[in-house]
């Protein structure tokens, strides 16, 4: 009793690591609002501050809500596995439909300023992550929530699901970061080595972006802070193991 208890309870520190990952992402995005109202002219749809609607959505959609979804299961340790689940693929929804309105601003602003497409790195990362983040979703709810996949398909792919959605976040921060150093020297040009307020704001922005990365890789990868599994997975493993291997539920 005492060992299921163990597994069961919460560890005391991943709180603490949550609240501070969750400071970090909300600082991210209001020193990006910051950055952009300061220094860039604020936000606007009709003007040439379309642009701007960018970097604001990608750090929101990309950055801040898919680092949240990924410590969904870190957070919500003893809720049926569903819900679980359901707060997870609508958390990478939302990221998904912001991430989407900053690519339209984006493309809609060059298009009326007569700016080239996808010519930079910056842009061929974030059409990359952009599709595999899309596709790990498709794939994540058709074997996940989609009622019908097999439970040995489902098995198979969760470690693939899990190393791509962490590679896919860990590239998200850093085509942002390749983003922000490209807007900086397309405005500053020498003058960023001169430590214009502007540079020296946007690169304490780049750190925070790499401190909210790195809190939340840290989160994902600490074994002990895993989601415990409740009865039911308990049970749904054991028959997955009774079918695959001929084990009775019994037998060790």
């Amino acid at each position: 009793m005492e060992g299921r208890a163990g597994l069961t309870s919460t560890p005391a520190a991943l709180p603490y690591f949550v609240a501070f990952s969750q400071l970090l992402g909300l600082t991210l995005v209001a020193v990006t609002g910051a950055w952009l109202g300061l220094y860039r002219g604020g936000i606007a749809w009709e003007s040439t501050l379309q642009f701007n609607v960018h970097p604001l959505c990608m750090v929101m959609g990309m950055i801040f809500l898919q680092g949240d979804a990924l410590l969904v299961y870190r957070v919500f340790r003893k809720e049926a596995k569903r819900t679980t689940k359901v707060l997870h693929g609508l958390l990478h929804v939302f990221a998904f439909i912001i991430a989407l309105v900053g690519l339209v601003a984006v493309f809609d602003y060059h298009k009326k300023m007569g700016y080239a497409d996808l010519y930079s790195l910056h842009s061929w990362c974030g059409i990359l992550v952009f599709v595999l983040y899309f596709a790990q979703w498709l794939a994540g709810f058709g074997l996940f929530l989609f009622p019908g996949a097999s439970l040995s398909l489902r098995s198979r792919y969760r470690s693939l699901h899990v190393f791509v959605g962490a590679a896919v976040f860990l590239l998200s921060v850093g085509t942002a970061l390749l983003g922000l150093k490209e807007a900086l020297l397309f405005k500053l040009g020498v003058k960023y080595s001169t430590f214009e307020p502007e540079g020296v704001l946007a690169n304490a922005l780049g750190l925070l972006l790499l401190c909210f990365g790195v809190a939340v890789l840290f989160l994902l990868a600490r074994a002990d802070w895993k989601r415990p599994p409740q009865a039911e997975e308990q049970a749904l493993s054991m028959d997955f193991k009774t079918l695959t291997e001929g084990d009775s539920p019994g037998s060790q």
